[in-house]
């Protein structure tokens, strides 16, 4: 669905065609997924910490900028919280810039200086975090929109508690930015729900994991496809540096929740199981599914076929008129009434 459907301040602020911003998804969020998304109408974000050097995050913008045919795109910048994991912080963002990048991402505490740069390089920031209280924080900080995530995203949903549904009208009611909402989220009744709950746009990841654009294995996209809805688990709830991790039901998160259940608490214990590369090696290029912490949430279940992100957008876009008609239908005749 070519023509926009939904005009919101999050349109009006990325200059986009549908209120759907696009997770960035660890060592799946490159240049073609990106562009993909920004094409279908979209707004998107690079990851830098996908990639092992500067040179080939910057290889990639440039990638980026081409297969985007000059339409703005976005980079994330998340503000790990492990000690020595923000070395390279400073390096991407000047790499962004120089590349155009004026829209970003940004991910963890205190992102007051981080916000300052961007406006002052004439860019704008959406804060991404699982909070109320860190929302409001964001936007005191200068934050350009927010977006919350409740309980049900995949990959780290923070110390997020409430559904992104219960989650949207507290925050709407509080906010004064742009919100945005995330978890769960994968029809376009999901995105109708999210926007009269006081949203401006959604957030999506786990439904995006089976698009043709995303580089993995298609043995991975068949076990996304596959997925029902308690297809993913939680794990690392108060062992993880980033907190509880929801990720798709597999050998390696099943012996994760033994180990917790058996009492490990050290993240030592567990580095055999999730440090490094092992979802991008194993899982993402070798399709060995079994293998490594993939992110995913329940919104993978709606993810039937693998198919073009504009396809995505497409249906996603069609369902939610076709919400919208309905609940049009169900209107009273207040006279009547």
């Amino acid at each position: 669905m070519h023509l926009p459907v939904f005009r919101t301040r999050l349109t009006d602020l990325f200059g986009i065609r549908h209120p759907i911003l696009a997770g960035g998804l660890m060592w799946l969020s490159d240049a073609r997924y990106v562009a993909a998304v920004v094409r279908a109408g979209g707004m998107a974000f690079l990851t830098p910490r996908s990639f092992a050097e500067p040179d080939g995050f910057a290889r990639e913008l440039e990638k980026c900028r081409k297969l985007t045919g000059g339409l703005p795109f976005g980079v994330n910048l998340n503000v790990s919280k492990v000690e020595g994991h923000n070395l390279r912080l400073e390096a991407w963002l000047e790499l962004s810039l120089r590349a155009g990048v004026r829209h970003f991402e940004t991910v963890g505490r205190a992102p007051g200086d981080l916000i300052h740069r961007i406006h002052a390089a004439g860019g704008i920031a959406i804060h991404k975090c699982p909070l109320l209280r860190h929302a409001l924080n964001a936007e005191r900080a200068g934050a350009d929109a927010i977006c919350l995530i409740g309980v049900e995203a995949g990959g780290h949903p923070g110390a997020a508690q409430l559904g992104s549904l219960v989650v949207a009208p507290m925050a709407a009611r509080q906010l004064s930015v742009p919100l945005v909402v995330a978890g769960g989220i994968g029809t376009g009744e999901s995105l109708l729900a999210a926007l009269a709950s006081g949203a401006e746009g959604v957030l999506l990841g786990s439904r995006l994991l089976a698009a043709a654009e995303i580089w993995a294995h298609p043995a991975y996209k068949a076990r996304i496809v596959a997925a029902a809805q308690d297809s993913s688990v939680v794990t690392f709830a108060g062992t993880h540096p980033m907190g509880a991790w929801r990720v798709l039901e597999n050998a390696t998160s099943r012996e994760v929740l033994r180990r917790e259940a058996a009492g490990a608490r050290d993240h030592a214990e567990f580095a055999d199981l999730v440090g490094g590369t092992r979802s991008r090696d194993h899982a993402y290029r070798d399709g060995d599914v079994e293998r490594g912490m993939l992110s995913c949430g329940p919104a993978a279940a709606f993810c039937d076929m693998v198919e073009p992100m504009e396809a995505i957008f497409d249906r996603l876009m069609t369902e939610a008129v076709a919400a919208r008609r309905r609940l049009a239908g169900l209107t009273l005749d207040m006279v009547s009434a």
